[in-house]
C-alpha cells in the first residue's frame, strides 16, 4: 500500500497580496488518519486543493504512487485514488441520490444503456456500509443537510478511494451521525485507505487521528503523534502563542422583552413559545432536524407561519418577507453563510454595504468617504484578514467570511440578532472573537437568539436555553444554575 502515500515537497502557492502556501513539506502515510489543523487562513484548504488538482501550485512537487508531479490535475488525482469531500456540498439538488453518487461514472449495459438497477443496489450497499438509511431514489433536495453530507461521502466511496480527504465532514452532523462516520473511517482505515481529516473540532481530532500536522499563516509548523500532544499544546501550535479557551460572558443587564413568540407553528415546527429580552443571549438547542433553523426562518418571514403570534417590542407583527423583518430591526446570520449570508462573487466592501446602504448613500448615490470609514471600523473591529476590501469574498477563509456576514449586520440598525451556528467551520481563535462580539452586542442592549449544535458553546454563552426535538419545544433551562449537558440531551432526544 506504500504507493498510495502522499509526499508534498516545498509546495508554494501565491495569490495577489497573499502567500497561501509557503514552502510546505508534509508526508501522509498509508492507512493512517492524519488530521490537518490550523486557524482559518492557515492554508489547509489551499493545500488539499493542490493535492486534488483543483488549483495549480507555483512551485514544489507532489509525490503520489512513487511518481512526481509539479502540476497535479483532477484527472491525475482521481487516477491515483485521491478523492476529496469538500466542506461545501457539491451535489445537484434536482437529481436523485443515486444519480449524484454515480455522477460522471454511471454503470451502463452494452456501453450505452444506464444500469439503474445496479446504481440503486450499489448506492444502497454504500449507505448500508455507512449504517445510514437513505432512499437511493430520493431527491437530494428532499434530504436534511446531514444526509446530504452522507451522500457526499457515498459519492467518494463508490470511486474506491485510496486517499480520502475530508474537509469539515461533521460540521452539519449530529453526535449519533458523527459516531457513524467515525466507524466508517475506521473501516476504511483497516482497508489501507489514508484519511486526511480537516476539522476545527479539536475533541474530534483526539478521537479519530493517528497523527496531527499544524499549519499557520501558510506555513508548516509541526507534525505530532496523537499520544505526544494535548489540547493546550495543539492550540499553542495553531495560534502561535499561549491561548486560553473561555466563554467571556456578557454580564449584560437584562431589559425589556424585545421578541416574543406565542404558540408559533410553521414549516417544520409547531407550538413554539419563548421570550427574548434586551441584553439577553437565548440559546436554542436540539439535534439535527429539531426545527431550530425553521423557527428562525419563520420569524423573519422567509417561510410561512401557520398559526401563533410574533411580537416585536410589544407590537404584533407578521412578516411576509425578510426585508420587512430587517426594517423592524431583526437580523439573521444564517447557518449557510455562503448560500444565504453572502454574495460570493462580490467584494468584501459590497457585501458589508448591503444592509447599510441608507447610512452610506444619499438619493441612491454612495458616499465613498462614509462608506470607507464605516467599513474600516468593522474590518478593524472584527480583524477581517483580507489584502484589500475590494477582494472577492469567496477568496477568504471560512472564518473571515463569517466576519464579513457579521460586519454586514453590525453596520445596520438592528436590535435583535439571530445567530444560526455562528462558529460552524471556524477555528478556535476566530471563535473567541465571535464570542466576544456577541457579548459586546448583548452589553450594548441588543437581544441575541443563538442556535448552536455545539453543547459547550450553548452552555458557556447562553443566559437561558430552549430545547427542541422533532419540531416541538421539549424543555427550557431558565437559569445558568440549571445548565447541565445531560438534561439538555434528554430534552433534545425527546426522553423528558
Amino acid at each position: 500500500m506504500q504507493e498510495y502515500c502522499i509526499s508534498l515537497r516545498n509546495i508554494t502557492k501565491k495569490y495577489p497580496g497573499v502567500v497561501a502556501l509557503d514552502d510546505v513539506s508534509l508526508d501522509f502515510m498509508p492507512g493512517e488518519v492524519h488530521a490537518l489543523m490550523g486557524e482559518n487562513g492557515a492554508g489547509k484548504s489551499t493545500l488539499i486543493k493542490a493535492v486534488a488538482g483543483a488549483i495549480k501550485i507555483d512551485a514544489g512537487l507532489i509525490v503520489v504512487n512513487e511518481k512526481e508531479y509539479s502540476e497535479m490535475t483532477p484527472k491525475i488525482a482521481s487516477e491515483n485514488g485521491i478523492q476529496v469531500i469538500y466542506q461545501e456540498l457539491n451535489l445537484v439538488n434536482g437529481m436523485s441520490v443515486m444519480d449524484n453518487v454515480f455522477a460522471g461514472i454511471p454503470p451502463c449495459i452494452y456501453g450505452f444503456l444506464l444500469d439503474t438497477k445496479s446504481m440503486e443496489k450499489q448506492t444502497y450497499e454504500i449507505f448500508e456500509r455507512l449504517d445510514v438509511s437513505i432512499d437511493p431514489k430520493a431527491l437530494v433536495a428532499s434530504l436534511p443537510t446531514a444526509y446530504q453530507q452522507m451522500v457526499e461521502i457515498g459519492k467518494a466511496l463508490v470511486r474506491n478511494p485510496k486517499v480520502l480527504v475530508m474537509d469539515e465532514p461533521t460540521s452539519v452532523l449530529s453526535n449519533k451521525e458523527v459516531d457513524i462516520l467515525f466507524k466508517a473511517i475506521k473501516r476504511l482505515q483497516t482497508e489501507g485507505v489514508t484519511i486526511i481529516y480537516i476539522s476545527h473540532r479539536i475533541e474530534e481530532v483526539f478521537r479519530i487521528a493517528d497523527r496531527i500536522s499544524v499549519m499557520r499563516d501558510g506555513q508548516y509548523v509541526t507534525t505530532q503523534r496523537i499520544d505526544d500532544i494535548d489540547r493546550t499544546g495543539l492550540i499553542r501550535y495553531m495560534v502561535g502563542r499561549e491561548f486560553a479557551e473561555n466563554y467571556p460572558g456578557s454580564g449584560a443587564e437584562i431589559g425589556e422583552v424585545m421578541l416574543e413568540a406565542k404558540d408559533l407553528s410553521g414549516v417544520g415546527f409547531e407550538n413554539v413559545s419563548f421570550k427574548l429580552s434586551r441584553g439577553e443571549i437565548l440559546g436554542f438547542a436540539g439535534l439535527v432536524g429539531a426545527g431550530r433553523t425553521e423557527v428562525a426562518h419563520g420569524i423573519i418571514g422567509s417561510t410561512p407561519i401557520y398559526s401563533g403570534e410574533i411580537m416585536v417590542k410589544g407590537v404584533p407583527v407578521h412578516f411576509k418577507s425578510p426585508a420587512e423583518a430587517i426594517r423592524a430591526g431583526i437580523a439573521l446570520l444564517p447557518e449557510d453563510r455562503k448560500m444565504q449570508g453572502l454574495v460570493l462573487a462580490l467584494s468584501v466592501q459590497m457585501n458589508a454595504d448591503i444592509a447599510a446602504l441608507d447610512k452610506v448613500s444619499r438619493y441612491g448615490v454612495i458616499n465613498s468617504k462614509k462608506d470607507d470609514a464605516l467599513l474600516k471600523e468593522y474590518v478593524d473591529k472584527l480583524k477581517i484578514k483580507t489584502p484589500t476590501v475590494k477582494r472577492e469574498v469567496q477568496t477568504l477563509s471560512g472564518g473571515n467570511q463569517q466576519k464579513v456576514v457579521l460586519a454586514k449586520w453590525l453596520s445596520s440598525s438592528c436590535d435583535i440578532f439571530i445567530f444560526d451556528e455562528p462558529t460552524r467551520g471556524i477555528d478556535v481563535g476566530a471563535k473567541q472573537e465571535i464570542y466576544r462580539l456577541i457579548c459586546e452586542l448583548a452589553r450594548g442592549g441588543k437581544a441575541i437568539l443563538m442556535i448552536s449544535s455545539d453543547m459547550e458553546e450553548l452552555l458557556g454563552m447562553s443566559d437561558r436555553i430552549v430545547v427542541m426535538c422533532e419540531g416541538r419545544q421539549t424543555g427550557e433551562l431558565i437559569s445558568r444554575d440549571q445548565f447541565d449537558q445531560h438534561t439538555v440531551l434528554e430534552y433534545a432526544s425527546g426522553q423528558s
